[in-house]
């Protein structure tokens, strides 16, 4: 599938966003107050947004390609709030005019709407992505398993959106026939083929094209590295050092099971090799799978790849178990005799943390590479340095090497990325190119390049929300 930049796919966000308040321009009605018709853009708008939200969450090649899951998972994000705004100023926009003449009128039209059966799948659909976005806000802090609140964000967005579907075509008066109609019916056929290739087809392949595990050995304290093997009649399927795919276990195959992990190996080698760290139900037992069990495996995706030759020299920087891409790139490196320059940095809680060290000095025979290892805390038998990575040990490493012509790539806790992505930058590599990974997308403390994201996904929306404002003044 084609990989469209990011510039491609903003427009074309806001071009389908916007095309159902376009085909409602034509429409003849009855004269709307400016409210009004700003409540219909609005109500139109979002339930085409929300229709999105199926297709950026980091599943398909054509969206994510050339994004990363980074920066796909922080729009997903941050759309779901837009829409859920837009929908929630939906309704108050309608009774706005009424409110602002009789106020005890304007509330009783409001509680109306709440009540009226008329109105009930908007209800629904409102109701349903309000709790959609407040889990997805509150996960850390709800006692589910992963797979649990996984299940309910695919039940309430489906709900959401059939809900919404239907409330558009049984009371909008845009939506009740003609291209507006023909819209919806479309966007519903979408949603159903998205959802069959997502739980119908990628169930069939988990089953159709298995894998089996070979081995499983311990790394570094619980932490594991597996090695997946295709089965027989498996074909193999062509894969970059640094990305990752979504793996599920035995009888478990099903993509609602699976858990995202990076690919510790080069492609060079038959076969996937992932890092695993013990972090929560699924991974504290993959120390004790067995050879030979059936494993399950949807991918690759990502973007976390090594750049080409217009890179004069390569930094690797790992936190904790984010040594697993880095391994991947490292190996690759390996096997392919890259004669760049690398430099690895390698920061871990204690020296039991530390994983493929000797894997690493080897590399060093067949590289022009130079190491750096620290752990946060002191440890029996542990020589090297404790701390952190901080700009002067960063930039000790960095020594000889041409910051506007390096390329660093960093996998790890959102804290340590965030600290040594700044302190990149202020060495003097671009910000393009510090690419980086971690396991939680958003929150706490944000980089300069998370920053400088956030105002471009602002930007979108501020662009949509002109968007409706110019075409419900049409319409109006």
């Amino acid at each position: 599938m084609p990989r469209l930049p990011g510039s491609a796919l903003a427009l074309i966000y806001l071009a389908v966003c916007m095309t159902p308040v376009a085909l409602a321009a034509t429409r003849i009605v009855a004269p709307l107050d400016a409210w009004e018709a700003g409540a219909a853009a609005l109500g139109l708008a979002g339930l085409t947004a929300m229709a999105v939200q199926f297709v950026t969450s980091g599943r398909f090649g054509i969206v994510s390609g050339r994004l990363g899951i980074d920066k796909i998972m922080a729009f997903h994000k941050i759309a779901a709030r837009w829409v859920l705004l837009g929908l929630l100023l939906h309704p108050f926009l309608y009774v706005l005019p009424t409110w602002l003449d009789d106020p005890a009128l304007g509330q009783e039209r409001f509680l109306a709407y709440l009540t009226s059966p008329h109105y009930r799948s908007g209800v629904v659909a409102m109701g349903a992505l309000l709790l959609l976005v407040l889990s997805s806000l509150l996960r850390d802090r709800l006692p589910w398993r992963y797979e649990t609140w996984r299940a309910s964000h695919v039940v309430l967005g489906t709900l959401a959106m059939v809900a919404g579907l239907h409330h558009a075509l049984t009371t909008g008066r845009f939506s009740a026939a003609g291209l507006v109609e023909g819209f919806w019916w479309l966007a519903a056929l979408g949603i159903a083929v998205v959802l069959g290739i997502l739980y119908g087809w990628r169930w069939f392949l988990l089953h159709r094209r298995p894998w089996r595990l070979a081995s499983v050995q311990k790394v570094a304290d619980r932490m594991w590295e597996l090695d997946i093997q295709p089965a027989p009649h498996n074909p193999a399927w062509p894969y970059e050092a640094g990305q990752f795919v979504w793996m599920t276990v035995g009888s478990r195959r099903f993509p609602l099971f699976d858990h995202p992990f990076s690919i510790a190996d080069s492609p060079s080698r038959a076969g996937l090799s992932l890092i695993i760290k013990e972090a929560g139900d699924f991974t504290r037992t993959v120390g004790s799978l067995e050879a030979g069990v059936a494993i399950g495996i949807d991918g690759p995706y990502g973007d976390f790849v090594l750049p080409g030759d217009e890179a004069q020299s390569v930094v690797l920087l790992a936190g904790g178990v984010g040594i697993a891409p880095i391994m991947g790139l490292l190996r690759d490196m390996v096997a392919r005799r890259d004669p760049r320059p690398v430099r690895l940095a390698y920061a871990v809680g204690s020296p039991a943390n530390f994983a493929c060290l000797p894997e690493i000095e080897a590399a060093g025979r067949v590289l022009d590479l130079r190491v750096l290892l620290v752990s946060e805390e002191a440890g029996e038998g542990w020589t090297g340095l404790v701390g952190r990575l901080d700009q002067k040990r960063l930039g000790e490493l960095l020594e000889g090497l041409d910051a506007k012509r390096t390329v660093a790539l960093m996998c790890g806790p959102g804290p340590m990325v965030t600290a040594v992505s700044d302190t990149l930058l202020d060495l003097g590599l671009p910000m393009d190119h510090v690419v980086y990974e971690r396991f939680d997308y958003g929150g706490g403390v944000s980089s300069r390049q998370d920053r400088r994201r956030s105002l471009q996904l602002a930007g979108i929306g501020a662009a949509l929300a002109a968007a409706v404002g110019l075409l419900a003044l049409f319409i109006g």
